[in-house]
């Protein structure tokens, strides 16, 4: 097991966590796994909402969070590996990129949607960039864009595969066509190739990190032997005593079965894979569930045609409210059968080779 360098930033354990929203990887989290070696991730996403003006000025509230939860995960972890995970489907994004830069973070990984600007909003700041990808053709387009257009190639590339958790880079047909380990194990290699070409390029190495259903070293390893450099690891942190979520999401992924895990369809259309529960029942049985103003979270949400707001959601969720929440999760989250700690969590994960 060797460490993951990138550039003049290395983590001993080459385990990155997965970034959770909303609130399931704030600091505690994040600053947990850093001080055990591996790389802690903070969600930007409506990071804010427990400050007292989140439904008045949810941007301000989220910029404010962002700096409360570097600070909370830097004073665990002083000398640790610490990011943020940014979608670029969220509004105001290039804002909340610059305020985790201006709080420090070492790394910012950047998915739902290619973040083709991501280097622009970075300028010239001293921060690592890692894109997010799930399929050869994304793979092409980010590192082509980036090359032409600003003469760079990522610090890190992830790959998140189709059986992660929350919203998923696939469309709902490719879901079952990649369910097959092997031959998503196809893809990952045919990504890996493409990043060959430009490492060769630029005369430079390009680490990768996989994601999607690692839960165990042996998932690891298997991952590690397909050439990456690192593994992203997400669910396995949510029943730990460091996440940042309520105790009672966390005993939904214990409680939860096989059968519970299921893809359902978020209000902006995009698949994504969660706990069955009441909740979901009813937006099945189409009943429209009312929600709080809109707080602008998505570019592509319509809060007149939504069957239910996704921050609400996930806010009930990260709460303890798990029958209103929806419960993103990954394919094995019902193989967790007891809290742990992360520094479990990762020397059982560091058994991988």
């Amino acid at each position: 097991m060797k460490p993951l360098k990138m550039g003049n930033i290395e983590a001993k354990v080459p385990v990155i966590q997965g970034g959770m929203g909303i609130g399931i990887s704030l600091g505690g989290l994040a600053g947990a796994v850093a001080l055990e070696g591996g790389i802690g991730i903070i969600s930007a996403a409506q990071i804010g909402f427990k400050e007292p003006d989140f439904d008045t000025d949810t941007k301000a509230a989220n910029l404010r969070a962002i700096k409360k939860e570097y600070e909370k995960a830097r004073k665990i972890a002083p000398e640790g590996v610490i990011g943020f995970n940014l979608m670029v489907a969220m509004r105001h994004y290039e804002e909340y990129v610059k305020a985790a830069i201006e709080a420090g973070a070492d790394l910012i990984v950047s998915g739902a949607g290619l973040p083709t600007n991501l280097p622009e909003i970075a300028g010239d700041a001293d921060v690592k960039l890692a894109p997010i990808v799930s399929t050869e053709k994304s793979a092409k387009v980010i590192l082509k864009y980036w090359d032409k257009k600003y003469k760079r190639i990522p610090d890190l590339l992830v790959i998140e595969g189709p059986q992660a958790g929350g919203h998923l880079g696939f469309e709902r047909e490719k879901l079952d066509v990649f369910g097959d380990f092997a031959v998503y194990a196809g893809e990952v290699k045919k990504i890996l190739s493409v990043v060959r070409e430009y490492e060769e390029k630029y005369g430079m190495m390009i680490p990768t990190a996989l994601g999607g259903g690692i839960d165990t070293p042996q998932a690891a390893r298997r991952a590690i032997l397909l050439g990456v450099d690192a593994v992203q690891v997400a669910t396995r942190f949510v029943t730990t005593k460091e996440c940042d979520a309520d105790i009672r999401y966390k005993e939904s992924y214990i409680k939860a079965s096989k059968e519970d895990i299921i893809i359902v369809k978020s209000p902006v259309g995009m698949p994504g894979r969660a706990i069955n529960n009441e909740m979901i029942k009813r937006v099945e049985r189409k009943e429209q569930i009312l929600h709080s103003p809109c707080h602008r979270c998505l570019h592509r949400c319509d809060p007149a045609k939504i069957p239910y707001c996704i921050t609400d959601a996930l806010i009930y969720a990260a709460k303890g409210e798990t029958d209103k929440g929806l419960l993103f999760c990954g394919a094995n989250a019902y193989k967790a059968e007891r809290i742990e700690t992360v520094k479990e969590v990762l020397e059982d994960l560091k058994k991988m080779l």
